[in-house]
């Protein structure tokens, strides 16, 4: 028989106890495996940001929050690693004083618990990694399924190794810890029916009154058992600070973020083109959610011009409240260094180099546009000033200090426009450039717009007016069409609330790891209080007694953990959120509702063991 067949016997004749173990592990694993494989899938956050997905401004804003949740799932995954052991190890102190009574030396009995450690540790992060890969598959066929069209890239083999490895070890250094402590019990303690360990012989807890006795039960008890009391307390309190910050600034940043992205491309615009242009532009537009090769495309092209006879007739259509008439290009563009003062030596410095890209140039009336960017700095303030807004993704890639700086389009001979604002704009993944439409039309010599942005008065009716234009458009010439951007609208607020929705999900590994953390402590609690909820039995208390204590210790436990949690998770969340966040009413009953719903979960789990054990007869309670 080899020297691992006991410690196996011995784990699978705890089958609870080991499930609990294994579990509470497995999903930490699995959490933080999933976490850096969506990062990958979506191009942001822990472990890459990548081009063709999102824009910088939204990576920017996404990789505090996963960074964050990635540290604090290792974190929780480490002292749940440490809990659980210790749980194990409480009731093997009988055991233990056994094992030394028949001479077994402190680092033989140390091996054997090492042993049972090393097997918990090791299936889990098997386990872990497995349902780790299974999750980001789920996801991808979920993202395909609502038309996405996520790829199955081939896994990272070394970020699984990776992952693999760290959670061993972590289990096994944070679980050797109590193993250790336990192995140091005196045989005579640990043989004893009363010695329990981390169990204080007298309560310091005095009760203020007499009255509600399974209150003071519950009360003393948690008191005497403070060493695992304040494990669970300060296991919890990561979890909750975990799901405060996925939670909290999940809602508030999705709701923040989708309302710019809505203000940016706008909500029932209609968009009237030649049928290649409302073909490229829809194109960039959706490169904001899948990455999509941007095939040539002549922007300047004659046939693309919008006609006099439509723009005449969208003029005398009453039922338009605003008409937005855009010349998009594609340019070469080159930053423009600028020199400052450094305030604390008065020295002159070079702000910027000579770096150069590509990029969408659109040509606006500032007076006249229908999107509302999110601004760092301000719009274009007329519509002949030499002035330009850059897409985030150009300011992070190209400049410096994009405020203080100039930009060239098309060639070194051009006239430099001051950058006044950067904007977070899902359009060709934030590489555009805004200028004044006179200003564009001078530069490249065009005097007509290539596309026509329109919002109808909503007192008319939709319908009918969009068949108007329509025909009218038609009539002028039939290649160019009529288009209503609600759709890729959607598509684009669908995959930006996809990825909040999943980083709010992450946390639900770990919530369910504290349940079955809490349901060990339970399991201790109900050991160490055996005999007394016997004798409470034995004078006539019913089951629903015992269950009362029970629920009463967990219920006490969970709420000064849900506090700390709550507490310190909102004050991360506040100093990590994204700028000018949108908090409505409804956020904050949203957020209410989840944590509350997480409250209730955890504490109704913890239930199970003590109401499968006030159901045992008497004898069976006091003499197992």
């Amino acid at each position: 028989m080899s020297e691992t067949s006991f410690p196996v016997n011995d784990l699978l004749r705890r089958k609870l106890q080991t499930s609990l173990a294994i579990i509470s592990l497995t999903l930490c694993v699995a959490s933080t495996l999933f976490l850096l494989l969506f990062c990958q899938k979506i191009g942001i956050g822990i472990t890459a940001v990548v081009e063709n997905k999102l824009t910088a401004g939204f990576s920017t804003i996404f990789t505090p929050f996963l960074i964050f949740i990635g540290v604090l799932v290792f974190v929780v995954g480490a002292v749940i690693a440490s809990f659980m052991v210790f749980v194990m190890m409480s009731q093997r102190v009988k055991d233990i004083g056994l094992m030394k009574a028949t001479g077994c030396p402190n680092e033989l009995i140390f091996g054997y618990f090492m042993t049972e450690l090393l097997i918990i540790t090791l299936a889990s992060c098997f386990l872990g990694v497995a349902l780790g890969v299974l999750a980001d598959f789920a996801t991808t066929n979920l993202l395909n399924a609502l038309g996405l069209q996520a790829s199955q890239a081939p896994v990272n083999f070394w970020l699984i190794v990776l992952v693999f490895v760290i959670f061993f070890v972590f289990g096994l250094v944070f679980g050797a810890k109590p193993i250790l402590d336990t192995t140091k019990v005196e045989p005579a303690k640990a043989i004893s029916p009363i010695y329990y360990f981390g169990l204080v012989k007298e309560s310091g807890f005095k009760a203020v009154s007499k009255s509600n006795l399974t209150f003071r039960i519950a009360m003393r008890s948690l008191f005497r058992r403070k060493s695992a009391t304040v494990r669970i307390v300060i296991c919890l309190s990561t979890v909750f600070i975990l799901v405060t910050v996925a939670v909290a600034g999940g809602v508030i940043a999705n709701q923040t973020t989708r309302n710019w992205l809505e203000k940016a491309i706008g909500r029932d615009v209609v968009l009237i083109a030649h049928q290649d242009m409302r073909t490229q532009y829809v194109l960039l537009l959706s490169k904001f959610y899948e990455a999509k090769e941007e095939p040539p495309f002549n922007y300047t092209d004659e046939k693309y011009l919008m006609p006099e006879e439509i723009l005449n007739s969208l003029n005398s259509t009453p039922e338009i409240s605003i008409i937005d008439t855009r010349l998009m290009l594609k340019a070469h563009i080159l930053e423009v260094q600028n020199y400052t003062i450094n305030p604390s030596t008065g020295e002159t410095m070079t702000v910027g180099d000579d770096r150069e890209g590509d990029a969408i140039v659109v040509g606006v009336k500032p007076e006249r546009t229908l999107s509302e960017w999110f601004l760092d700095g301000h719009f274009l303030g007329n519509k002949q000033a030499q002035e330009a807004v850059i897409g985030d993704s150009i300011a992070q890639k190209l400049f410096s200090s994009p405020l203080n700086q100039g930009i060239k389009l098309f060639n070194e001979t051009s006239a430099v426009l001051d950058i006044v604002g950067v904007c977070i704009d899902p359009i060709n993944n934030g590489n555009v450039t805004y200028v004044p439409l006179e200003t564009l039309q001078s530069i490249v010599n065009i005097s007509k717009p290539n596309m026509v942005m329109i919002k109808i008065d909503p007192s008319a009716n939709r319908t009918e007016v969009l068949s108007q234009i329509r025909a009218n458009v038609s009539s002028v010439n039939s290649d160019f069409v009529v288009f209503e951007l609600n759709e890729v609208l959607d598509k684009n607020l669908g995959f930006l609330g996809f990825i909040w929705s999943t980083i709010m999900f992450l946390p639900l590994f770990s919530l369910a790891s504290a349940s079955l953390c809490l349901i060990g402590y339970v399991m201790l609690a109900i050991a160490e209080q055996r005999q007394e909820f016997g004798v409470l039995r034995a004078l006539g208390a019913k089951p629903r007694t015992v269950v009362e204590i029970v629920a009463g210790q967990s219920f006490i436990v969970l709420l000064a953990s849900y506090a700390v949690g709550i507490a310190l998770g909102v004050i991360i969340t506040l100093m990590i959120l994204i700028p000018e966040p949108l908090v409505t009413n409804y956020t904050i009953m949203e957020i209410a509702g989840w944590l509350l719903a997480a409250l209730l979960a955890t504490f109704i789990f913890s239930l199970y063991p003590a109401i499968k054990f006030a159901k045992k007869p008497i004898r069976e309670i006091m003499y197992p």
